[in-house]
């Protein structure tokens, strides 16, 4: 992540242009007194996904799929409020979307490859069974006299 006035850094080289993020600023709820009545501090920052060029193809493709549910027509967007100043909620929102972004293109986790239990493994695991019985069987008073 850069700072404000620089691009904004997904993962590696891509970045996303200052150009095309969108951002608006309105009045915040919470604490801050008569400062919070005057001051535009929350942060929304919209990005559109579906038309950017920053993003390669794949990473876009899979970022729209895995996104869907958070798009209105392909726009994303992030809102920040949690701080009392414009500036560190702009930054607030700016990590956010990259944090966003970046889980949105990383590729799928590879399949996972079924193993087999070793012999061994089973083999103590059943002796131990065994002899767990065998300590619980010779607690029972059936063979007293």
């Amino acid at each position: 992540m850069v700072g404000m006035s620089g691009p904004y850094v997904i993962r590696g080289s891509v970045s996303l242009p200052e150009a095309e993020l969108m951002w608006r600023f309105s009045r915040s709820s919470g604490p801050g007194g008569q400062h919070v009545n005057t001051t535009d501090t929350q942060v929304e920052l919209r990005f559109d996904l579906a038309r950017t060029e920053a993003l390669p193809e794949v990473w876009k493709r899979r970022a729209l799929e895995k996104l869907s549910g958070r798009l209105v027509d392909g726009v994303v967007t992030v809102r920040a409020s949690e701080h009392r100043s414009q500036w560190r909620n702009r930054e607030a929102a700016a990590v956010r979307l990259a944090a966003l972004l970046a889980e949105a293109t990383a590729p799928p986790p590879r399949p996972r490859r079924p193993t087999r239990v070793p012999r061994g493994i089973n083999e103590r695991r059943l002796r131990e069974k065994k002899q767990r019985a065998e300590t619980k069987r010779g607690r029972s008073g059936r063979d007293w006299t």
